[in-house]
C-alpha cells in the first residue's frame, strides 16, 4: 500500500507515525510545502516573548529524525499544486529544485491546515505587516524585532493568537495595541465573560481598541475607520483563519462554502480513497449537531489517528468536536467549551445561564484565585451545551471536567454529584464545578431567579436594589440607588423592603444573596439575585468605564 500524505505538522505527521505504527510494509510518503515538520505552533508566540529562548525547541522531530524513527519518506519544501483523483495521482513543486513532477497513490490523506486571513488593506508594507503559522513566520518576525527595534506593535484580531501574541509583545518590551472589530476579545467567548480579560489587558499597559475595524496603513501606523491613526512599527494581522484548499479546486473532492473538506464519520472525502483531517475538514459539533471547522492542535492529532486506523482496514470513526480551548493571558486564564449563549441565541435555541464565582482552593489556605464560572445550560432539563471560565489557576483542571461533562450529554445536576478531588491547596469540598451545577440546577427548578448585571441599565421604579452585605463592604463600595440590608440582620428589618416591587438582591458574589432571595420568598416578596454579585458588578463596570475613557 502506497499512501501519499498532503501536510506534515500535527495532523500529517500524526497520521504517518500512526500508519507506521499499524503497517510496517506501506510505502508513506510525507509532503510539506515549508520547511519544517511536527513542531509546536502552539509555543511560537512564547518563542516571540522569549519565554522559549532556544530556536531548537520549538522543532519536535527533524524530518531525518522522522525517517529514522518510522521509514517515511519526507519530503519538506514540496508543495502539492493539484490532485487528480481519477488517476490517483498528486502534481508535486519541487521548492528547492523549482521542478514538478507527478506522484502516484494509493490512499491520499489531506492534511494542509488553515491559513492566516491577510486583507489587501491600502498601504500595507509587507515588510512591517506580519501573520504567524510556522516557524518561518517566526524567525522572520524574531528577526524584524531584534533589527528594527520597534516600540509600537499592533496586533490587528483579539483572538486567542492575537492575545498570545499581545502578551508576548508586552514581555518582549513593546509598547502594543490591541485592535479588535467586534466587541470583545475571543469570539468564543460570551460577551459577558469578557469583561475580566478586558480588565486585565489594560491593566498591563494594552492599547486595547474594540469595534474598531481597519481599512489601511498611512502616516507609519494604522488607520481604523474612525480615522485614526494607531501608531505602529510592526503589525501582526491575526484576524482568523481559512483553509488552505485553493489546490483541491478541480480535484472533484467536495469543498464547503469556505472550501472546507467534506468528510464523513471515517474522515473520507467524496473521492475514492481520499482522506481528510485538521483545520481544514468540517466536522460535527457534538453539541449544535452541526457541521463548521475547528482549528484546534487536539482535534487533529486525534483525527490523525482515526485517519490511520481506517485506512488500514480499523472500523474508527470521529464523532464529533466541542472547540475546546484554553489561554493564558495577561496573568488570567481563560478556557472555553461547547456553545457559548451568543452563539446559541443567535441560532434560536433557548438556552439559560449561570455565573458563579468560586475560590480555586479552600477560602482558609492561602494563595487562592477567583473563578468566574458560567454554564450554558437547556432551561428544561438542564442538559449542558457549554461552559466558561475566566481565573487564575485551577481554570484548566475545571474547563476540562466540563468538556467531559459535555461529551458525555450530562446536565446541570450531574455537576452537582461529580466526586472530585479534594484538599484544601486544591479545591473545596464543593468544588466550583459542584458549586456551578448547584446554582444552575436551582434555576432550573425555579428555586434561583438571576437578574444578570448588563440588566441593570433597564431598571425602573418597579424593582428596588438590595445590598445584604455587612456594614463595611457596604461603605466600601455599592451599586448606585442600593438599600442597605445586611442578612444577618435582614429577619427584624423587613419593614423597610417593599412588598409591591420587585427585590433585585446582591452580595460579593452571589451566595448570600441566594439565602435571602429564599428567606424573602418564603416571606412573599418578588426576589432575584444578582448573579456573579458585587465582584462581577466590579468588573462589567470598569470595563464599561475604560472603554469611555
Amino acid at each position: 500500500m502506497k499512501v501519499v500524505i498532503i501536510g506534515g505538522v500535527a495532523g500529517g505527521a500524526g497520521a504517518a507515525a500512526r500508519l507506521r505504527r499499524n503497517d510496517e510494509n506501506a510505502q508513506i510518503i510525507m509532503l510539506e510545502r515549508n520547511g519544517f515538520i511536527s513542531f509546536a505552533n502552539c509555543g511560537l508566540p512564547y518563542y516571540l516573548g522569549d519565554v522559549i529562548t532556544e530556536r531548537k525547541e520549538l522543532v519536535l522531530m527533524t524530518p531525518e529524525h522522522f525517517h529514522a524513527r518510522f521509514n517515511v519518506d519526507v519530503r519538506v519544501m514540496h508543495e502539492v499544486l493539484s490532485v487528480d483523483t481519477a488517476a490517483k495521482t498528486v502534481t508535486v513543486h519541487n521548492r528547492l529544485t523549482d521542478e514538478q513532477y507527478t506522484e502516484s497513490y494509493d490512499k491520499l490523506i489531506v492534511a494542509p491546515g488553515a491559513g492566516p486571513i491577510r486583507p489587501p488593506f491600502s498601504g500595507m508594507d509587507p515588510a512591517k505587516v506580519f501573520t504567524l503559522r510556522n516557524l518561518e513566520d517566526t524567525f522572520r518576525i524574531k528577526d524584524y524585532m531584534t533589527a528594527q527595534k520597534p516600540c509600537d506593535v499592533a496586533i490587528v484580531g483579539g483572538g486567542y493568537i492575537g492575545l498570545e501574541m499581545a502578551e508576548n509583545m508586552v514581555n518582549a518590551g513593546h509598547r502594543v495595541h490591541i485592535i479588535e472589530a467586534a466587541s470583545h476579545v475571543i469570539t468564543t467567548l460570551d460577551a459577558d465573560m469578557a469583561h475580566i480579560l478586558h480588565n486585565r489587558i489594560r491593566a498591563a499597559g494594552v492599547d486595547l481598541r474594540l469595534g474598531e475595524k481597519v481599512v489601511g496603513f498611512q502616516d507609519g501606523g494604522v488607520a481604523l475607520e474612525s480615522g485614526e491613526i494607531v501608531p505602529s512599527n510592526m503589525t501582526i494581522l491575526s484576524i482568523g483563519v481559512r483553509p488552505e484548499t485553493k489546490f483541491l479546486q478541480s480535484s472533484g473532492i467536495a469543498l464547503g462554502a469556505r472550501g472546507e473538506i467534506l468528510v464523513d464519520e471515517q474522515l473520507r472525502t467524496s473521492a475514492p480513497d481520499v482522506f481528510a483531517l485538521g483545520d481544514a475538514v468540517a466536522v460535527t459539533n457534538i453539541v449544535s449537531g452541526k457541521k463548521q471547522t475547528i482549528a484546534l492542535a487536539s482535534p487533529a492529532n486525534k483525527q490523525a489517528r482515526i485517519v490511520a486506523d481506517v485506512v488500514c482496514g480499523k472500523p474508527a470513526r470521529y464523532t464529533g468536536a466541542q472547540g475546546t480551548a484554553i489561554a493564558k493571558v495577561f496573568g488570567a486564564v481563560v478556557g472555553v467549551t461547547g456553545l457559548g449563549e451568543d452563539y446559541l441565541c443567535a441560532n434560536g435555541t433557548a438556552c439559560a445561564k449561570s455565573i458563579t464565582i468560586s475560590a480555586s482552593n479552600a477560602s482558609y489556605y492561602p494563595g487562592a484565585d477567583m473563578m468566574f464560572v458560567k454554564l450554558i445550560f437547556d432551561p428544561q432539563t438542564g442538559r449542558l451545551f457549554g461552559g466558561q471560565i475566566v481565573g487564575g489557576k485551577g481554570v484548566d483542571k475545571r474547563t476540562d471536567v466540563l468538556a467531559v461533562a459535555i461529551r458525555a450529554k450530562m446536565n446541570v445536576f450531574d455537576l452537582q454529584e461529580l466526586e472530585l478531588a479534594y484538599a484544601p491547596p486544591f479545591s473545596s469540598a464543593k468544588d466550583p464545578v459542584n458549586m456551578a451545577g448547584y446554582a444552575a440546577g436551582n434555576i432550573v427548578e425555579g428555586t434561583f431567579r438571576p437578574f444578570f448585571a448588563e440588566a441593570l441599565d433597564g431598571l425602573d421604579d418597579s424593582s428596588v436594589l438590595v445590598d445584604v452585605r455587612t456594614d463595611e463592604e457596604f461603605a466600601q463600595g455599592h451599586i448606585p440607588g442600593a438599600i442597605h440590608c445586611e442578612l444577618e440582620k435582614m429577619r427584624g428589618q423587613l419593614d423597610m423592603l417593599p412588598k409591591d416591587k420587585e427585590l433585585i438582591i446582591y452580595c460579593r458574589v452571589g451566595l448570600r444573596g441566594y439565602v435571602a432571595e429564599r428567606l424573602l420568598e418564603q416571606k412573599g416578596y418578588k426576589v432575584r439575585n444578582l448573579a456573579g454579585g458585587w465582584l462581577y458588578y466590579e468588573q462589567m463596570m470598569q470595563d464599561r468605564d475604560r472603554r469611555d475613557v
